[in-house]
This record gives C-alpha cells, structure tokens and sequence, in this order.
C-alpha cells in the first residue's frame, strides 16, 4: 500500500485507480493547462497546440495514461467521505467548528520530480482510520456512530436556520 513520507498509509495500492478526470480537462476534452500556463512548459504546450490542444490521455489513438502526463492534477470535488459515504455538512454559523470532511492526499512523491497531486475527501473518522491502521478507501465502510452524529447535529441546525417565525413568536419566546 502507498504510504506519506512519514511512513503511514495512504490507503490504497494504485492512486491512478481513484481518479476520474484531470483537473485541466474541459468537458470537450481539450487540456487546460497548456493553454494557459503555457509559458511553464513551451515544449509540453507546444505539443498540444499543434493537436488543438487535445488532451492524449483522453483522445482514443493515443496509448497515455493519467500518469504518463507531466501536468496531471486530481482533487475530487464530490464532497461526501470517498470511504464511507459521509455527506459534508458546513456549521457556517461557528468558525471553531471543524468540517466533517478533510482532504486526503494519495501522491506524497517529490514535487521537484514533477510528481502528481491526487486528492480525495475522506471524513476525519475514516481519515483517522487510514493513516492509523490498515484501513484502505475502497473497504465496504459504514460512517462511524459519531460521523453520523455529528452530521445529523448540523443538519438539525441547518433546518432551525431554515425555520420561520413570526415577529409575535420571537416575542413570546424571548
């Protein structure tokens, strides 16, 4: 299993086998990087220029993966737990809250090598689990008891905020 550069687990073997898309994709499949961070790498946006600057990794005559790309970036941007399924919930009202979700990082390679950043949401329970134990993010895992307390707290809250009450109510009730 990948493992963080002080030694814990990343959970997972392959982090290439969680990614859906590039992040420098557009939905016709054009690669956004070398479009406008051209001057980053002449040679790289070169090459896609003279290919309408068609992504290779996606285009069907080519033989590219997501790691044979010098600029491959993947953050998720589905924010419930990539593990148990545990929906984000913000508390917008209370800074010290903490969120439910945290970003779990699965390429912890040099970046002076030009290594990828691929990027998952994980709750803070699963996250805990992963870099503690032998937990891995494809388990079949249900959200911990308190995952789901907490979660149902702040969805409590988020319908109190939804609430209306009249003037007279709020009268009667201070």
């Amino acid at each position: 299993m990948a493992k963080t550069p002080q030694g814990t687990s990343v959970g997972v073997d392959d982090p290439y086998a969680h990614v859906e898309r590039c992040d420098h994709l557009t939905d016709d499949g054009r690669c956004r990087y070398a479009f406008h961070y051209a001057g980053n790498d002449p040679e790289f946006a070169a090459a896609r220029k003279a290919d309408d600057f068609q992504c290779p990794v996606v285009d069907p005559e080519s033989n590219w993966e997501w790691r044979d790309c010098p600029h491959f970036r993947s953050t998720e941007h589905n924010r419930e737990c990539a593990r148990c399924g545990l929906e984000e919930r913000l508390n917008k009202h209370s800074t010290a809250a903490r969120p439910l979700l945290e970003e779990h990082h699965l390429s912890y390679a040099d970046r002076a090598a030009g290594t990828h950043e691929i990027t998952v949401f994980l709750c803070r329970w699963c996250h805990a689990k992963i870099h503690n134990s032998f937990a891995r993010i494809d388990d079949d895992a249900s959200p911990d008891p308190e995952a789901i307390a907490e979660g149902e707290t702040r969805r409590g809250q988020e319908l109190d905020e939804l609430g209306f009450q009249t003037a007279s109510e709020r009268r009667k009730n201070e």
